[in-house]
């Protein structure tokens, strides 16, 4: 019996681990999907239509096209470094959703700092980013892997910032309670304070994912594919799908410090999809600058971080302690 009683914990959390990632796995195919629609449709095109109904089949189509295409390894790449950077990119990207719970003690694991958590983890991406770029031995790989790190890094502190302001309305860095501090009043409604730093997460968050107008690392004109120019076949699938995994947790992210997490109408059981069709609503919002906004150049971008976006940032938590503390002392 002890030693039953011992394996369970572990048992329970293997098993959740596993339903999370497949149901993960499922999400992150079908957003690619997701976002090649609407591209078309902003662009005023169609999209994938040839495979499936409407076109529903094409991640699978694209799936099975990846898994029987060649694995190419450069000769004069860093072999040993070359093969392992997908996978060491691909595991934070998916790592961050352990601390995510959909709906109350739905989850892997609502760590007591489980924001802190998801920031530490998905910051670890530049590591297997940087050794793709720098494994490739290809000077326009390691261009772009050095121009992520230091976007990547410089964004990560404004967006830090920002997700710090509805923890402190909250009081906690636990995911339920911050979703239970929204019941009365979701965050992106907190009035004047709630907007900026939605705005700014917002901003962060697309520079942070490397995405247009802040997709320098990529920059066709100049370095092609960037990072992963010399990856293909389940490689490449690795990094993209690890990319696609970080944009989706960072969605998740936002809907749950700001949006108010699983609140909605209806029974509770519906949670997990009011969750998830927010986070695909910040998704969206993270497509739509995307397709809507040219390319910046590299000082541009940086001196957006550094000179705007950081200090307004660190303003906007100032004035989060103070309203606090005024509410605190009128017994709000």
């Amino acid at each position: 019996m002890t030693g039953t009683s011992a394996m369970s914990p572990l048992l329970v959390a293997l098993i959740s681990g596993g339903v999370v990632l497949g149901a993960l796995t499922g999400l992150l195919a079908y957003v690619t999907l997701l976002e090649r629609k609407f591209a078309a449709r902003m662009q005023s095109r169609v999209g994938p239509y040839r495979v499936g109904p409407h076109g529903l089949l094409q991640p699978i189509a694209d799936g099975v096209k990846l898994l029987l295409k060649e694995h190419l390894v450069p000769d004069a790449a860093d072999k040993g470094v070359f093969n392992l950077a997908p996978v060491i990119f691909f595991i934070p990207c998916m790592l961050i959703f352990a601390s995510m719970p959909f709906a109350p003690g739905l989850g892997v694991a609502d760590l007591n700092i489980g924001v802190l958590f998801f920031l530490a983890v998905s910051s670890m991406e530049i590591v297997g980013l940087f050794m793709a770029g720098w494994g490739s031995n290809n000077k326009y790989a390691l261009i772009s892997a050095m121009r992520a790190v230091n976007q990547i890094i410089s964004y990560d502190l404004p967006f830090v910032m920002a997700a710090l302001v509805p923890v402190m309305l909250a009081g906690s860095m636990k995911l339920s309670d911050i979703a239970t501090a929204q019941q009365g009043l979701w965050f992106i409604a907190y009035p004047v304070i709630g907007q900026l730093a939605f705005i700014a997460f917002i901003v962060a968050g697309v520079a942070a994912e490397n995405r247009t107008p802040f997709d320098i690392l990529e920059a066709e004109s100049e370095l092609i594919a960037g990072f992963r120019v010399e990856y293909s076949g389940m490689k490449f699938a690795f990094i993209q799908l690890g990319e696609y995994a970080h944009v989706i947790g960072t969605s998740f992210l936002g809907a749950a410090l700001f949006l108010g997490a699983w609140a909605g109408p209806g029974p509770s059981w519906l949670g997990p999809l009011w969750f998830t069709i927010k986070a695909l609503l910040v998704f969206v919002l993270f497509t739509w600058v995307r397709w809507s906004f040219l390319r910046i150049k590299v000082d541009q971008i940086l001196s957006i971080s550094w000179k705007l976006l950081l200090p307004l940032t660190l303003l906007l938590l100032l004035a989060t302690a103070v309203v606090i503390v005024i509410r605190s002392g009128a017994g709000v």
